[in-house]
């Protein structure tokens, strides 16, 4: 059984979120440093993917391959992504070598190499990464589809652009991790078999002497001509629908994700009875509540081919729009023994709870107990959820093709 999460804030700022569990024989820690794609100049797009790709080539007094060895020593098994608001380092390891990959992710932190003779190198695994998402159809119209519906910085893909990572310099890449790498707005959680007094002990030696970095804000934008068609060769079509939601930190926010999950969750949903089982109308469909900080929305991808694409959108926006008419008991039912299975296992998984508690600390700027999540669970009854869709039923669509051609959305208000 896990201890209940502590927290330490540094003086600088950092935070140290902590969950011990005693009777595990591992540790993971995920690490959110507040450097996501938001803060790309508009014409350096891609700048904070290169930046985290830059970083991951040596640190402190190791090379880049002395980095990769030293952690495979270790056993870490890591990952890192960029997303809009933060860039992620995550790690997960036997608990005895906590203390040495921490000290190895300082270094990262604080005193990265970023070789300019690797430059070029770095360069080209974003672009190779960027030509991925090109050439997967699906990929590239829901980046589309995120750019239309929310205001610029918030809809952007952590790819960026071609342009803007072939224009970007060494300098630029520097500037931008003195600018975004620091202990301001940096999370640092930890889930797993360790001793709390003595991690933050480690942190506080590790990071404790660090300076902040300047406060600032992203400059948000206009929004964009929402909805529209992305021409594309090919014999496939591929939908996208979007409208807003509450976010994680919202009151709703756990109405809204059942309805979603009545929408969209496993082979018993909505979406995949109605549009794929019962009609055959694509090879596949779903939805999703995607949340940021202070906003969220439901996105819902549908591909099918390119005849049988436009009664696809009409039966796929009808069903949600039904949403409004309410959830059953029996549908809500299905998605609960979803939903406590998950967390179960999400208990299991230092490296699954360890971002749960980023996350949280994120959001919230506290850590919500399993415990309470899960009366929060189970308070939610198909009235609850019925109240919320009577409240806030889905409007205010957009909505982005790609393929051979145009389709005609549903003459819905608000739809664009």
């Amino acid at each position: 059984m896990s201890d209940a999460a502590q927290t330490f804030v540094l003086p600088n700022g950092m935070v140290l979120v902590g969950e011990p569990v005693a009777s595990f024989a591992s540790a993971s820690f995920t690490l959110l440093a507040p450097a996501g794609g938001c803060w790309d100049p508009v014409d350096r797009l891609g700048l904070a993917s290169l930046t985290c790709e830059m970083l991951l080539r040596g640190a402190g007094s190791r090379d880049s391959r002395a980095f990769v060895n030293d952690l495979e020593r270790l056993g870490v098994e890591r990952h890192e992504s960029v997303g809009v608001s933060n860039a992620s380092f995550s790690a997960s390891m036997l608990a005895e070598n906590l203390p040495a990959a921490l000290e190895i992710y300082a270094d990262l932190m604080r005193r990265p190499l970023m070789p300019s003779d690797q430059l070029d190198a770095g360069r080209q695994v974003c672009l190779q990464e960027l030509r991925g998402v090109e050439d997967e159809p699906s990929h590239k119209l829901m980046n589309e589809l995120r750019r239309r519906h929310y205001p610029d910085p918030w809809g952007r893909s952590s790819q960026g652009d071609r342009e803007g990572l072939e224009a970007t310099t060494a300098d630029e890449i520097a500037r931008f991790y003195v600018e975004r790498y620091g202990p301001r707005g940096m999370v640092l959680a930890v889930a797993g078999a360790f001793d709390w007094p003595e991690l933050c002990k480690t942190v506080e030696r590790l990071f404790g002497d660090w300076a902040s970095q300047p406060e600032a804000k992203p400059v948000e934008g206009s929004p964009l001509a929402a909805g529209g068609h992305v021409p594309f060769d090919s014999s496939q079509s591929h939908i996208g629908l979007a409208y807003p939601s509450v976010p994680y930190r919202h009151e709703d926010y756990f109405q809204a994700w059942a309805a979603v999950g009545v929408l969209s969750g496993g082979m018993s949903s909505r979406l995949f009875t109605e549009v794929r089982e019962k009609r055959g109308l694509c090879y596949t469909v779903n939805a999703a509540l995607q949340t940021q900080v202070d906003r969220a929305a439901v996105f819902c991808y549908a591909g099918t081919t390119a005849e049988r694409a436009q009664e696809t959108l009409d039966v796929t926006m009808a069903e949600i729009l039904k949403l409004a008419e309410g959830v059953r008991p029996d549908e809500l039912a299905r998605l609960k023994a979803r939903i406590k299975s998950g967390l179960i296992m999400q208990q299991e998984s230092t490296s699954a709870r360890s971002s749960s508690l980023a996350r949280d600390w994120r959001h919230l700027g506290r850590v919500r107990p399993v415990e309470e999540l899960s009366a929060m669970v189970d308070a939610i009854t198909s009235d609850s959820i019925n109240a919320y869709l009577r409240r806030d039923p889905p409007s205010d669509f957009t909505c982005v093709t790609l393929g051979p051609k145009a389709l005609e959305l549903p003459a819905i208000a608000g739809a664009t």
